[in-house]
C-alpha cells in the first residue's frame, strides 16, 4: 500500500487537521517543491513522496533514499516570530520525532543539531530552511521542515550511503503500507503539538526533553566545520536556545547551530 492523503487525514488529531496534506509519486525535493510556492501558500501543508530524486540534507549534503523504503516529506509552517527567534527550531523538531517514535516503542537518540539516532546510526536527518512571505495583512516567516526518515536499508543503499544508517524493520512486512500511513499521520500530530507549543514559548519548552535523549552525552566530541576541527571538549547538554554546551579545557562554551558536524572523539 502507498502512501495516502486520505488515509494520512483520518488518523490526524484534530490540532493538526488544518494542515493540507499533499501526496506525489515522485519528485525533485519535497522541501524544493514548498519552497517554490511560500507566496502562494494559505496555510500549512504536508508534502510527502514516495520517491525523492534530489533529496538534500544539511551542508549541501544530499539524502538518499528508495522509493517505499523511507519516509520522506515537509511541513511548511508560518510563523510569527523572526528569523533569530527560529534558531531553536531544528532540536525541538528532533524532540517531536524522539517522542512520536518512543510512543511507537522506538527508542531513538538525539545528535546535536538535528539528527535521531538509533542505536548508535543515523535513523532521520532534518533539514529546515526558511523564508518571508508578505499578505496584505503582515510579513510572515515560513519554516520549510524537511524530514528523512529510514525504514529500510538495502545493501545497495547502504554501500551508497557509504556509512552505517539505522532503519525500522519493526514497520517491513505485508502491513508495511498502513504503518507508514499511521506513522506519517502520527509524526503530523507531533510536529504539529510542538510547533504550536515552539511558537508559544520558544525552545526553553523543549531544552530539558532533548538532553534526555542526547545521544553524546558526558562524550568527548570535536565540533567539525569542512573538515576543520572548531572546538574539542565534552558535550553537556544544550540550554534553552538551543545551543550545544561543551566542557573544554578553557571553561564551557556555547556553539551555536550551522554548517558543523558533531563526531565522537576517538
Amino acid at each position: 500500500m502507498k502512501l495516502s492523503d486520505e488515509l494520512i487525514l483520518a488518523s490526524l488529531q484534530p490540532h493538526a487537521r488544518h494542515v493540507a496534506i499533499e501526496v506525489v509519486q515522485e519528485t525533485g525535493s519535497t522541501n524544493a517543491d514548498l519552497l517554490a510556492r511560500i507566496g502562494q501558500l494559505q496555510g500549512p501543508v504536508l508534502r510527502a513522496a514516495e520517491n525523492q530524486t534530489a533529496g538534500r540534507g544539511r551542508a549541501g549534503r544530499s539524502w538518499l533514499s528508495e522509493a517505499g523504503q523511507s519516509l520522506t516529506f515537509s511541513l511548511a509552517w508560518p510563523f510569527g516570530a523572526s528569523m533569530s527567534e527560529l534558531a531553536g527550531l531544528p532540536p525541538a523538531v528532533g524532540v517531536a520525532l524522539a517522542e512520536t517514535l518512543g510512543d511507537w516503542g522506538i527508542a531513538v537518540e538525539l545528535k546535536w543539531p538535528n539528527d535521531v539516532q538509533r542505536e548508535g546510526n543515523k535513523l532521520a536527518g532534518i533539514l529546515i530552511e526558511t523564508a518571508a512571505a508578505k499578505s496584505a495583512q503582515a510579513e510572515s516567516i515560513w519554516a520549510v521542515i524537511g524530514i528523512g526518515l529510514n525504514l529500510a536499508v538495502p545493501p545497495a543503499l547502504a554501500n551508497e550511503i557509504g556509512r552505517p544508517a539505522a532503519g525500522l524493520p519493526e514497520l517491513a512486512g505485508k502491513e508495511a503500507g498502513q504503518k507508514r500511513n499511521r506513522l506519517l499521520a502520527a509524526l503530523l500530530n507531533g510536529l504539529a503539538s510542538t510547533l504550536h507549543q515552539f511558537e508559544r514559548e520558544g525552545f526553553a519548552a523543549f531544552a530539558e526533553r532533548w538532553n534526555t535523549r542526547h545521544a553524546h552525552a558526558g562524550q568527548m566530541v570535536s565540533i567539525i566545520d569542512h573538515g576543520k576541527v572548531l572546538h574539542e571538549g565534552i558535550a553537556s547538554g544544550i540550554d534553552r536556545t538551543g545551543r550545544l554546551l561543551l566542557d573544554t579545557v578553557h571553561g564551557q562554551i556555547a556553539v551555536i547551530a550551522g554548517d558543523v558536524s558533531l563526531r565522537a572523539k576517538e
